[in-house]
């Protein structure tokens, strides 16, 4: 006796491996939109997007604050070095500022998979500054970089926000004491 698929089956074959095909696309083209070189450019006086994010607490979090704030935006995982150069610096420096640390991830896979880079955060991260880290994916997160520009994505851009959201200070060529003594005196024009 000859063994055929029955129509019903094949078609859902069929739709199994359309879905397939289609979904690989998706994956793909989120994947190219990640590497989407955007100009650097100096954002100072313009608003900072309202968007809203996520803290590694799991807590919504929507930016701008509405008070002074610090957010140290990093676009790779390898910005994590100068993100904790200058962490350390306005740690000591205690600016009249909420501090954040604002891992931001446009593209479409990214979105898909946040929980499970959210977790790798966490399992790196002392549970006690969970709250201080607040993630941001897809749209809003290409946003962002719109504003600011993912050229030397390695480098953190430091952006200093007023009450209002408004950019007052920023900077993103790597750390510099001279430029964390700045923001310092910045911050302080804020209070």
């Amino acid at each position: 006796m000859n063994q055929t698929t029955s129509p019903p089956q094949g078609r859902s074959l069929r739709r199994a491996a359309l879905s397939l095909a289609v979904l690989s696309a998706a994956v793909l083209a989120s994947m190219s939109s990640c590497r989407t070189t955007i100009p650097n450019r100096d954002p100072v006086g313009e608003p900072f997007p309202p968007v809203v994010g996520k803290s590694l607490t799991g807590e919504e979090v929507s930016l701008p604050l509405g008070e002074p704030s610090i957010l140290l935006l990093g676009y790779v995982q390898d910005a994590q070095f100068d993100a904790d150069r200058w962490l350390i610096g306005l740690l000591q420096a205690t600016p009249a500022a909420r501090i954040l640390e604002v891992p931001t991830v446009a593209g479409l896979f990214p979105s898909l998979i946040a929980g499970t880079i959210d977790s790798g955060m966490r399992s790196g991260i002392p549970e006690e500054d969970w709250s201080t880290v607040v993630t941001i994916y897809g749209d809003p997160a290409a946003r962002i970089v719109e504003l600011t520009g993912n050229e030397r994505p390695r480098n953190i851009r430091v952006l200093l926000l007023d009450s209002n959201g408004q950019v007052r200070w920023f900077h993103d060529r790597g750390f510099s004491a001279g430029k964390l003594l700045e923001l310092g005196a910045a911050t302080a024009g804020l209070r």
